[in-house]
């Protein structure tokens, strides 16, 4: 039996060699990086990463700090459904070509780097969760895709979490929490308003999870936050099924415009 010392100079070896033949590239623009799932200082400095100072309910970000607590213009005329909402990444022309090959293209390597992301910008809300759970896809475009793109960050978010701290988030991974119960098609072109027609009662939650939900901080988990619809979709099925507070963390979204 091989002792760890010797394991782990086993697998340094095998990943030299590996990349010997195959170097790691950037999952910006393609070029040789020294690490998988790495990006080059140019694709680095590109990406517009959310920090604070930013909307303490929906997590988009300000100009300027406007004090603890602050709430922007949309939270405060009509507040979500759900409690907080935490991002890595503004959804622009850079981010998109991280997540449209991901979500669309197979990439699904691309999953692994953006746990690191999230687990950061998301890191109170991992702290607090109770359950970890992505957004469903519905029966028939998981038939088509062959992957929940949201369900892969679930995975790697609490790999993330594991890796930097002490924590149990792997046993409160629930990744079949909720289920899609009819199909909705896609969000895309319809204003906000459409958007959260489109997926009323569009969720459940899973029978096996009825009573494991009460009193619960549930995570949700998905790719890009754009108006909310999705999410506080979900956000009212876990309501109902008695969750105490529901927070969302994406690997992207969409910024509103200063005004």
């Amino acid at each position: 039996m091989l002792s760890p010392a010797l394991r782990t100079a086993c697998a340094n070896a095998g990943r030299l060699l590996l990349d010997s033949v195959l170097p790691p590239l950037c999952l910006g623009c393609g070029e040789i990086v020294d690490a998988a799932g790495a990006l080059c200082a140019g694709c680095w400095q590109g990406f517009s990463f959310i920090a604070p100072p930013q909307c303490a309910c929906c997590g988009d970000p300000f100009a300027e700090h406007l004090g603890e607590g602050a709430l922007c213009a949309a939270c405060l005329a009509r507040p979500p459904k759900f409690r907080r909402a935490r991002a890595a990444l503004a959804y622009d022309t850079q981010s998109r070509r991280l997540v449209l090959p991901f979500k669309h293209g197979d990439r699904t390597d691309i999953a692994r780097a953006c746990g690191g992301w999230m687990a950061r910008a998301g890191a109170d809300l991992l702290a607090e969760a109770d359950l970890i759970a992505p957004v469903p896809l519905h029966w028939r475009r998981l038939l088509v895709r062959r992957y929940n793109q949201a369900q892969l960050l679930a995975r790697t978010v609490v790999r993330a979490a594991l890796s930097d701290a002490a924590s149990n988030a792997a046993s409160r991974l629930a990744p079949d929490l909720l289920r899609r119960r009819r199909w909705t098609g896609s969000q895309a072109g319809l204003r906000a308003k459409e958007r959260r027609h489109n997926v009323r009662e569009a969720f459940d939650i899973h029978p096996r999870w009825a009573a494991g939900v009460a009193g619960k901080t549930v995570l949700l988990v998905d790719d890009v936050l754009t108006t909310g619809a999705t999410a506080e979709a979900c956000a009212r099925v876990l309501q109902r099924g008695g969750a105490r507070h529901v927070d969302v963390l994406t690997l992207a979204r969409v910024v509103r415009p200063a005004v």
